[in-house]
């Protein structure tokens, strides 16, 4: 895949940072279905030895010596996993913009991507997933995709609940602390419960700032404090981070790692190539997209 123009790049951050804030719609939580544990029969191809498949736990990266880590050449080498990106899931409003429906997924639309990716065989994994995937070569399972959401939006949890939890997929979600137990996003009672159904809680900075930005004190504000924050709610470490507009530069990797941030990801630019675990590429995936376009589209944008 070609790395994005700077044209469409500007194009983007203007349409994230006018919709990114927009509130999302309250939805109230309904029954929830009950929570079932990936099956591990299955052994993908991808990786150099026959690993069972992980079920999300917390990484023991104690045990890890950081020489074992697979060097930049080898991550690059590896084949890429499909990373789809979500913000907000709620049907269009007549307030809502053009650009601003290039970040919501209809209900019934995310539905049917989901019902298409479990149709075709498609198994969810998690950030912890991919970092041993490409760090030690640990395998997946066959087909992996990785679901993520951005933001905190509250409607995030309750499509968890009537959508992923029938179909036995897990996600991953980046939080802006910022916005935790204010209306229409996450209370922190609702990340503690995803954490501990099985999904993974990633940092997506306080209050969505441009990493590219950031001097001095703006990473204790930005990283330190709200990845403390985090860790406190759901009481294990956070250590996958998404950068805000998927925008990054050089001078943050050494900020991010010297945090106990393992790994993060951007969007769809090209990846560092000294340092491809600290920009892993993601999708954004839309609303007008059926099941078997989203499925195209990952098989184009990750080979």
């Amino acid at each position: 895949m070609k790395p994005i123009s700077s044209t469409s790049l500007l194009v983007i951050i203007l349409a994230i940072s006018l919709n990114f804030m927009a509130s999302c719609e309250w939805k109230v939580p309904g029954a929830q279905a009950n929570v079932l544990k990936p099956s591990p029969e299955n052994i993908t191809k991808f990786g150099d030895e026959k690993a069972p498949v992980s079920t999300g736990a917390a990484l023991n990266l104690a045990a890890r010596k950081t020489s074992a880590i697979a060097s930049a050449e080898k991550v690059m080498a590896r084949p890429q996993i499909p990373i789809l990106c979500y913000h907000q899931v709620r049907d269009y409003r007549s307030t809502d913009s053009r650009s601003a429906k290039d970040y919501i997924v209809p209900p019934a639309s995310f539905l049917a991507q989901m019902k298409a990716l479990s149709d075709s065989g498609y198994h969810t994994v998690l950030p912890e997933d991919i970092y041993k995937y490409l760090a030690f070569g640990e395998a997946l399972p066959e087909k992996p995709v990785l679901i993520s959401f951005d933001d905190g939006c509250d409607e995030q949890f309750d499509i968890t609940h009537s959508v992923l939890d029938p179909l036995q997929f897990k996600a991953s979600f980046f939080i802006m602390t910022v916005s935790v137990n204010r209306p229409n996003y996450m209370n922190a009672e609702q990340i503690k419960q995803l954490a501990e159904e099985g999904h993974s809680i990633g940092l997506h900075t306080w209050d969505h700032h441009n990493v590219k930005q950031y001097q001095g004190e703006d990473w204790v504000k930005q990283i330190e404090k709200p990845k403390a924050q985090l860790e406190k709610i759901i009481g294990k470490p956070v250590t996958f981070f998404a950068y805000p507009f998927g925008l990054w530069n050089a001078p943050a990797i050494p900020e991010l790692k010297s945090r106990g941030l393992i790994a993060a990801f951007q969007l769809s630019t090209a990846r560092d190539q000294d340092n491809p675990l600290y920009t892993i590429r993601r999708i954004i995936v839309t609303g007008e997209e059926s099941g078997q376009k989203l499925i195209t589209k990952m098989k184009v944008s990750f080979h």
